[in-house]
């Protein structure tokens, strides 16, 4: 892990400094977690909060990884910072709903929750389609020192992630993620997935970190 953690230190300092502060973020949450009382839609206020840091870890870190592959250092570097800012964006206002017990997606309770929920759907917006740019730079570009498992892995990984991000577009049209009932029914531990209805949740989950799957099954599984 540390071997990891230096390379990709060289790779990409602001994503991988980015990341440690958002492990840190989800590390606190986990006290909070437990301690806390506060609640939304029947769930701990934290869990949330935890969830999308721990997302932000795995997607900065993943990318901060992929982009040293491009050589293009200065589209790396503003990348960076759109994904950082987005993220920060979004981070920072799901953590001051938690801790008004108050929902920071689909509310539009008033015209600030619906300005805020608005925002975050531009900003995420904005990201994907900067990160469909860097799909399509992985595909134009030959790469001819990775395995060509590894190189499509990459490829179809942030693919995948661009397609699922935008299905967050129709559970903010629905505002809701369960099928066929309201949100806040009972559901999975910690990831909260409805057991009795359909939950969008689940495909956006799998498409978005197939960012991380992918590349790792055709680097260490189709590649041997």
């Amino acid at each position: 892990m540390m071997k990891f953690l230096k390379e990709l230190k060289n790779r990409s300092k602001l994503f991988f400094y980015f990341g440690i502060i958002n492990l840190i973020s989800a590390i606190i949450c986990i006290p909070l977690i437990l301690l806390s009382d506060i609640q939304v839609l029947g769930i701990n206020a934290w869990i949330k909060p935890f969830k999308f840091f721990v997302s932000s870890v795995i997607f900065c870190w993943s990318m901060g990884w992929y982009l040293s592959y491009l050589k293009k250092p200065r589209t790396a570097i503003i990348y960076s910072w759109v994904v950082i800012l987005v993220f920060t964006f979004e981070n920072v206002y799901i953590v001051t709903q938690a801790a008004k017990g108050e929902l920071s997606h689909f509310n539009v309770s008033s015209a600030f929750h619906g300005l805020m929920f608005a925002a975050m759907g531009i900003a995420i917006s904005i990201m994907t389609l900067w990160t469909a740019y860097i799909a399509i730079l992985f595909f134009i570009n030959r790469l001819p020192d990775l395995p060509a498992s590894y190189k499509w892995g990459i490829r179809f990984g942030i693919v995948a992630f661009v397609i699922f991000a935008f299905e967050g577009g129709l559970m903010g049209a629905n505002l809701a993620h369960t099928v066929g009932a309201p949100d806040g029914g009972p559901g999975l531990p910690l990831v909260n997935w409805s057991t009795q209805f359909g939950d969008l949740r689940i495909a956006h989950f799998a498409g978005m970190h197939a960012l991380l799957v992918f590349p790792i099954i055709g680097f260490y599984v189709i590649r041997k």
